[in-house]
């Protein structure tokens, strides 16, 4: 499928979708989004993407935000559409996890985009914040919600009401992401994670992402019950025949997702 906005590339059962407009440092408009939700769409029904890395072109931004001419024109009805939201939704709740490889500024909608995926790594230059409420508006995309389930509500508090943007470290400080790197090393070490994701069970990992975001969502006892049918349908897999019966031949499994 050809693409404006964005680059997709699936290779060694990885998928990268890049954010790839550096004239605006990767800024989101309504055309880039609607590319994403058919990127995404494609790569939810490819049996070979495993893993989905999403990054963005260049070293300065991974994304710096929503386009703010998209922004200053929208009403309403545009809000109530929820358009970043929904594709942000259609992220977190891709079938397989998800790497966030942020490469420089993740301001507003691109930190929202970060908070989507399933874990976060940053090079050293990474930027994040949310400076919504300095236009009038506040995050809608997620960061509302998202933000204080990842770095506590405190934080959430500061970042979204001061506007404050922070560096890299701070972000590992928080909780915002889970490593920081060089910018040489950054693909490097997301396609690493993906590489060890990829060495798991790949019906387990559906199943663990999908039991992990009903964390978020439901009550204890909702969330049990999810994980003891998740762990039902494990236990009936081939996988689990396969992962069980490797370890105790002392050799590497060969899982079908099955």
């Amino acid at each position: 499928m050809a693409y404006r906005n964005i680059r997709v590339d699936v290779s060694e059962s990885i998928a990268t979708l890049t954010i790839d407009r550096p004239s605006v440092k990767n800024a989101l408009d309504l055309e880039t989004v609607q590319e994403c939700h058919r990127a995404l769409d494609e790569l939810a029904g490819d049996a070979e993407a495993g893993v989905l890395i999403v990054t963005g072109a260049g070293e300065s931004a991974f994304v710096s935000g929503a386009d703010i001419n998209d922004i200053k024109a929208r009403g309403t009805a545009d809000g109530l559409a929820a358009i970043n939201s929904s594709l942000f939704a259609k992220v977190d709740r891709f079938p397989r996890p998800t790497i966030a490889a942020i490469n420089g500024f993740a301001l507003g909608g691109g930190c929202e985009l970060a908070l989507a995926c399933d874990i976060r790594v940053a090079s050293e230059t990474a930027k994040f914040g949310q400076p919504e409420l300095g236009l009038g508006i506040i995050p809608g995309a997620g960061a509302t919600q998202r933000l204080p389930r990842v770095v506590g509500l405190g934080w959430a508090k500061h970042l979204i009401l001061t506007g404050e943007i922070i560096d890299a470290k701070a972000a590992l400080d928080i909780g915002l992401v889970t490593a920081v790197m060089p910018a040489a090393q950054l693909q490097v070490r997301a396609r690493e994670l993906a590489r060890r994701i990829l060495r798991q069970g790949p019906l387990a990992a559906r199943l663990a992402k999908l039991s992990l975001n009903a964390s978020a969502r439901v009550d204890l006892d909702s969330g049990l019950l999810i994980e003891t049918l998740a762990q039902a349908i494990c236990y009936a897999s081939e996988d689990k025949q396969e992962g069980t019966a490797a370890f105790l031949a002392k050799r590497k499994p060969k899982f079908s997702g099955r």
